[in-house]
């Protein structure tokens, strides 16, 4: 069997409108996670170790925070005079000008790139989701079911609604719902799809056509090809979760310090990034930590506990951090508690300022304002 050239597609685009404050200023990709690495990491490292280095990165929102963290995506190997890192922001003049208006208008509006370009199988992932995945077992499994698409998809123990749901007989995917009120399963799509190329674009041409315009892939795309043509599922058995929301974002935090998470520093497979360089953290004498993550650059004179404390960050003397997650450059003043919060970059807490609940996430903001997203808020 031949080896296939594969082109790989980040959709980064999107506003990440679910996580509230976290993405203000700054593209839901590069929203930190685990301390020091971003959520673009992670497909970034599976390519990486699945030496798949044809990559492009579709930009809309906030390019500039993406480009600031991709380096010419030297972390990744991906600096390369022959194929390598290409950012691909919206543009005018030609075909597919213009604001994508959902992640299969963007890769609609890239058709003409794909289609010049033209690989074997174009592999399409988002940014915000935590995995650990050799790209070319799904390529394999690709080319043995003589699939047009191949879905990732993975049993998942939260609410399947907010994602789309496949149901799956011998290895076909035979049915698929967006986002809906009653899922009828709980095998969601792990928004890892491997597209034969000609197929891909020829439906996205046809659609585009028939509607007039596209949107997500849940809303035309993948439900036409399950119906029209044979759709394979890859299952992934192992760590995955979807960080669009604030809850689930927390929760990777949990599970990271539960030791339950994505082993970041798995050496076999390790997550790469294009972290500053820091001193270590600085833990003081009147500081109390315990069961938590302190990134580099980090200054603890308060308690903290079951928490991550992002670079630079601050907790004076007299502040209480607990079952939180405080971003880069977050200064908690003296007296302030914190608990089931997440805490935007730069943050700055006013001193005895107490906050958060165990039945809800609060999300802090850059300017020190407290608010609850709503979950089912946003895309």
């Amino acid at each position: 069997m031949t080896e296939p050239s594969v082109l790989a597609i980040i959709l980064a685009g999107g506003t990440g409108g679910r996580l509230g404050a976290l993405t203000d200023g700054k593209a839901k990709p590069v929203v930190p996670v685990g301390g020091t690495y971003r959520l673009i990491d992670i497909p970034l490292s599976n390519l990486h170790h699945s030496h798949i280095s044809d990559v492009w990165v579709v930009e809309q929102y906030q390019p500039k925070s993406i480009n600031d963290h991709l380096a010419n995506g030297r972390p990744w190997d991906l600096d390369r005079t022959n194929g390598g890192l290409r950012v691909l922001p919206p543009f005018q003049g030609d075909h597919g000008e213009g604001f994508a208006a959902g992640n299969a208008d963007g890769l609609y509006r890239q058709a003409e790139f794909i289609r010049e370009f033209n690989p074997d199988l174009v592999l399409v992932l988002s940014a915000d989701h935590l995995y650990q995945l050799d790209y070319r077992d799904v390529v394999k499994t690709h080319q043995e079911t003589g699939a047009v698409l191949t879905m990732v998809t993975t049993q998942f123990d939260g609410d399947a609604s907010q994602h789309g749901v496949a149901e799956v007989e011998n290895g076909r995917v035979t049915g698929f719902q967006y986002k809906p009120e009653e899922p009828r399963t709980d095998v969601v799509a792990a928004e890892i799809f491997l597209y034969s190329t000609d197929v891909l674009l020829d439906t996205l041409v046809e659609l585009h056509q028939r509607d007039g315009e596209l949107k997500d892939y849940g809303d035309q795309l993948i439900p036409h090809l399950v119906e029209h043509s044979t759709v394979a599922e890859h299952r992934l058995e192992s760590y995955w979760l979807d960080l669009g929301t604030p809850k689930n974002y927390h929760r990777a935090h949990m599970d990271l310090l539960a030791g339950d998470g994505l082993a970041f520093d798995d050496p076999a497979w390790p997550i790469l990034s294009a972290s500053p360089r820091r001193l270590p953290a600085f833990i003081t004498d009147t500081a109390q930590v315990g069961s938590s993550l302190i990134s580099p650059g980090a200054t603890i004179s308060g308690t903290v506990r079951h928490s991550v404390i992002g670079p630079d960050a601050v907790v004076e003397e007299g502040a209480v951090v607990e079952h939180s997650v405080v971003l880069n450059g977050a200064h908690i003043a003296a007296g302030a508690v914190l608990r089931w919060t997440i805490v935007d970059a730069n943050a700055q807490l006013a001193p005895g300022q107490k906050l958060g609940e165990s039945d809800a996430i609060t999300v802090v903001d850059v300017d020190g304002n407290a608010t609850r997203p709503d979950e089912s808020d946003g895309s």
